[in-house]
């Protein structure tokens, strides 16, 4: 090979490479959180899921032009105490041996002004996939991006809480998804 057409093929390969690099980003997982908040007999209960998986595509010049893909394991829902995170790993609740994953895929990300966006996107939990919409504030740090939102749904909605645990009275239906996605470019 020509050393002419070697440096040109470099100088390419290094371009394409930190093209890609630019949306190419990490996903801090010991600074970002996903947690759950519902309410049982009118008391609020937070639970946290300690494994999940973010891939982020984000260029807040060009909001739709990204992607967003969440998956969560929902055996890693944590109450704080192992008797109720056995209980909602089973069948009534999660179902985690059946259901092992709840994902979000983002089909259109549209600016709401300022650092704020609004992500439309397909959420499945226990095979039950439903359209949502969620607001999503981006905040730049530097090298990195944090994701910040809330969505609410219905837990009925997913057969989430079956059997004795579907009276709403006790556990309510309402549930809030809170996540703070801290990124790192590379």
């Amino acid at each position: 090979m020509k050393p002419r057409f070697r440096q040109l093929i470099v100088a390419a390969t290094a371009s394409a490479l930190l093209v890609l690099g630019v949306a190419h980003a990490q996903v801090d997982a010991s600074k970002s959180t996903v947690t759950a908040t519902s309410k049982q007999m009118n008391v609020p209960v937070d639970g946290t899921f300690k494994k999940f998986t973010a891939q982020l595509i984000f260029d807040p010049a060009k909001p739709a032009a990204g992607s967003a893909q969440l998956t969560i394991y929902t055996a890693s829902y944590d109450l704080g105490d192992e008797s109720y995170n056995q209980q909602v790993r089973g069948k009534d609740w999660f179902d985690s041996a059946q259901f092992p994953n709840a994902t979000f895929v983002s089909s259109a990300i549209a600016p709401a002004g300022g650092n704020q966006f609004r992500v439309s996107g397909k959420l499945t939990i226990k095979g039950k996939s439903e359209n949502v919409t969620l607001p999503v504030t981006v905040t730049q740090q530097g090298a990195t991006q944090i994701f910040d939102g809330t969505l609410s749904i219905k837990r009925s909605q997913f057969d989430i809480g079956t059997g004795e645990w579907k009276d709403t009275s006790v556990v309510a239906d309402d549930v809030s998804i809170k996540f703070h996605i801290v990124e790192a470019r590379k």
